[in-house]
């Protein structure tokens, strides 16, 4: 059988990546609804399901047509319905909006590197999809008080230009740093913003993890986590910018499991990268020179940190192959 519009190597992968993330995410939601107290949060939750699961099967359609192998993703398996409430009301659609910016950076890259048309279509309705659900969270979010606005400011009424490199320097042994602009604050905010959500999330994996390797690794990350929210918090304060980037919602005391270890190991996968990406975007945003080196160190932990979870899941069988083009110096040496 000829295929009159096979798929190529980039869209191949970015597909297979798309997969695991989406049926990591529908096992999460499986949970949060189950435990949702609040009509209009389930509503949210469950919106998005059925949206992931239509595409999910149009993925799973693809694979099918192209002869290609269905990753195994994330099943009934990974979630257990049963386990109590491992966080509280609100944490839900806070994990869930942290999911949707991960998605949105994704499916532009995805994006990119997509030459078929029913894969473009793919992405381009989880994007309308992401961007729904990102808009619903954070007006949910706000609404319940969960969520807190970043730092008001001064609003520009003149355009003025950068006349000396001065405007960059940020190691200082005397005299005054420049203010933070506003881009600086927004990055800072954002950032604080992610890693409260990150480390609450990460410190219930800690509760109920199986493994103690695991454990060990995911309190690790908690760590991280706190670290870069004081380092974060310090640079605001010492420009005596008013802190919000706080979230609502906590942690219960359950150690029941609600997700297998893989599963749980495999989500930090994923928003290390996201974190990484986003100390290199404020490195890169951040014209004061002490924000971008801290921006790189942040990168540089992150990027060690993500390392080890690798190396975890590779030990236990949790890391899905992605799929790998020919070994052609092998194919060379069997048919010697």
């Amino acid at each position: 059988m000829i295929l009159t519009n096979p798929i190529n190597v980039s869209e191949v992968g970015t597909l297979w990546q798309t997969y695991l993330e989406k049926t990591l995410i529908m096992r999460f939601l499986e949970y949060f609804i189950e435990k949702a107290d609040d009509t209009q949060a389930r509503n949210i939750l469950g919106g998005l399901w059925q949206e992931l699961n239509f595409y999910v099967k149009e993925m799973e359609e693809l694979f099918a047509e192209q002869g290609m192998v269905k990753p195994i993703g994330f099943t009934s398996e990974d979630v257990h319905l049963e386990a109590p409430k491992l966080y509280d009301n609100g944490f839900d659609i806070m994990f869930v909006r942290v999911l949707k910016e991960v998605s949105m950076g994704l499916y532009t890259l995805n994006m990119n590197m997509t030459y078929n048309k029913k894969v473009m279509s793919i992405y381009e309705g989880l994007t309308t999809v992401t961007q729904k659900i990102y808009k619903l969270a954070t007006f949910y979010l706000l609404e319940k008080g969960i969520l807190s606005l970043p730092p008001k400011v001064t609003i520009p009424k003149k355009n003025t230009f950068i006349n000396s490199k001065k405007y960059m320097e940020g190691f200082k042994l005397m005299g005054n740093k420049r203010a933070l602009n506003d881009l600086e604050v927004g990055i800072l905010h954002h950032n604080m913003e992610a890693n409260n959500i990150g480390m609450q999330l990460i410190t219930g994996f800690a509760q109920c993890a199986q493994n103690k390797e695991v454990k060990q690794y995911f309190l690790k990350g908690k760590e991280l986590a706190k670290k870069q929210i004081k380092m974060m918090e310090e640079l605001l304060l010492e420009d005596d910018i008013q802190l919000s980037a706080t979230s609502g919602a906590t942690v219960t005391t359950s150690t029941v499991p609600p997700f297998s270890d893989k599963l749980m190991m495999h989500c930090i996968y994923i928003l290390n990268g996201f974190s990484i990406v986003g100390a290199g975007t404020g490195a890169f945003f951040s014209l004061r020179n002490d924000l971008a080196m801290k921006s790189m160190l942040i990168a540089k932990d992150i990027y060690f940190y993500s390392q080890e979870g690798i190396e975890i899941k590779i030990k236990h069988g949790w890391f899905e192959e992605p799929p790998q083009t020919e070994d052609r110096s092998e194919i060379i040496k069997g048919n010697e």
